[in-house]
């Protein structure tokens, strides 16, 4: 046997019938017609009938009353004539009281509207800060017709209260709807809320599907405002970028990041610096002597909600020395911060420059292989050559020196430092049995004198 439903079964499910009913939108449709009124589309082309059946010999003729043109009643602006009415190509002017009639005597009078079905509406909304309403829109291809009503209705989620109903308006030069919801009060910021939108004339009537959202997640700042980019002096490579909180956004109880993107105008990309707490930042890394492209953008301080849109493009170029005679674009640092907060890894701005030698609009790539050097560069280098010069010098000097001092050495005269040999001369014959002994004479002194003593003696 089936078991029977719980004493709880049929409160629940209507109590889930009343909440989902809650929820929906209300109903939309298009306004009634009533039998005398004609409806013609766009662009169309219209046939309007006076009677089933009209005499032959009677002449029936049609005048038209337009909408909003002030004529008295029954004095239009005449037209054709004949019992069947050909309107071609129909337009919002056509709108209008059309009567058909037989001398003075009418015959019939119909209202023809000129309407074209709407749009089925694309809601999406946001709240400028924590302290405004939220805002719904959604855009329009073409300009709805004249009679186009738009509604939107808001209540809180699984509630079986009332939803407030509000008027939505059409702006024409953005080309859009704007409805200003009212928060119902005492609303959290975490609690949702179902939004339904209808948009409806003559022709037809739209509903959009029922958006849930919530007060912090709809969150979206207006742009940030005066935003400036200043050289700063002796600072080749730096700019800074000053900008101030929107007008929409109070800082004094809630604070906004920002995100700050910037570009040399050779380079087709951006550079995005994010987690910016301060209304100013400073680019460490900018092009020499090039025009830079800044914009700035917010989101509420804790990440709720989505980024403004980005503001007015701020241009600004870097300090340069007039004393600098150097290329007027330098090279381009890609942000790598070192730990003595300095910047390295560069890339030449060619990287980014287009070569249309070849008339081609495409662009090519290519490395420069001669970057701008700094006159402290310059320094070093030639201090280092000049080092070096001066020491090939004293070897070659001290060379040179070593060598002469080594061939003065082996080219001295002969005898010089030496003890001469001198060799004794041949035997004389003896004159007595005596020996003959020589004494020196007397010579200049510093002179080598030389003695013979010839101690041969005879042999018997």
């Amino acid at each position: 046997m089936a078991r029977p439903p719980g004493p709880l079964l049929l409160p629940r499910l209507l109590l889930l019938l009343l909440l989902q009913f809650a929820a929906a939108g209300r109903p939309c449709g298009p306004s009634g017609l009533s039998r005398d009124v004609v409806l013609g589309r766009l662009g169309a082309n219209i046939t309007l009938i006076c009677r089933d059946e009209v005499p032959a010999n009677v002449t029936v003729r049609w005048q038209v009353e337009e909408r909003g043109a002030a004529v008295p009643r029954g004095r239009g602006r005449p037209l054709a004539e004949g019992n069947v009415l050909l309107l071609r190509w129909l337009r919002y002017e056509d709108s209008g009281r059309y009567i058909c009639s037989v001398g003075s005597r009418l015959l019939r009078s119909l209202w023809l509207l000129v309407e074209e079905p709407p749009e089925t509406p694309r809601v999406s909304c946001y709240r400028r800060s924590h302290d405004k309403d939220v805002l719904c829109e959604w855009p329009q291809q073409t300009k709805p017709s004249p009679g186009t009503r738009a509604m939107l209705w808001v209540k809180r989620r699984f509630t079986a209260e009332n939803a407030t109903e509000q008027r939505c308006r059409y702006f024409s030069k953005a080309r859009k709807f704007v409805c200003r919801v009212k928060v119902p009060p005492g609303t959290e910021d975490t609690k949702h809320l179902v939004v339904s939108t209808c948009v409806s004339n003559s022709a037809s009537g739209l509903a959009g599907e029922d958006k849930i959202i919530t007060l912090s997640g709809v969150l979206k700042p207006d742009p940030p405002l005066n935003v400036t980019v200043e050289a700063l002096e002796k600072a080749p490579q730096w700019l800074r970028v000053n900008w101030s909180y929107p007008l929409s956004w109070d800082p004094r109880f809630y604070w906004l990041r920002f995100q700050v993107r910037y570009r040399p105008e050779p380079a087709p990309a951006f550079v995005e610096v994010d987690q910016v707490t301060t209304t100013w930042l400073d680019i460490r890394d900018a092009w020499r002597g090039t025009k830079h492209v800044v914009q700035v953008r917010a989101q509420d301080e804790f990440g709720h909600g989505a980024w403004s849109e980005w503001s007015r493009e701020a241009v600004g170029t870097p300090w340069t020395d007039p004393r600098d005679f150097t290329s007027e674009k330098g090279p381009f640092s890609s942000q790598f911060p070192m730990e003595d907060d300095s910047y390295e890894v560069t890339l030449p701005p060619e990287l980014f420059w287009e070569d249309r030698a070849d008339g081609a609009d495409g662009s090519v790539m290519e490395p420069s292989a001669h970057p701008v050097a700094s006159p402290h560069a310059f320094l070093v280098a030639g201090g280092s050559l000049l080092l070096g010069i001066a020491l090939f010098v004293g070897i070659v000097v001290r060379y040179r020196q070593m060598w002469w001092t080594g061939r003065q050495r082996g080219t001295k005269p002969e005898g010089e430092g030496q003890h001469m040999l001198v060799p004794l001369g041949l035997p004389s014959p003896p004159l007595s049995d005596t020996p003959l002994l020589s004494y020196p004479t007397p010579t200049a002194p510093g002179t080598l004198h030389i003695t013979h003593l010839d101690c041969s003696s005879s042999r018997q």
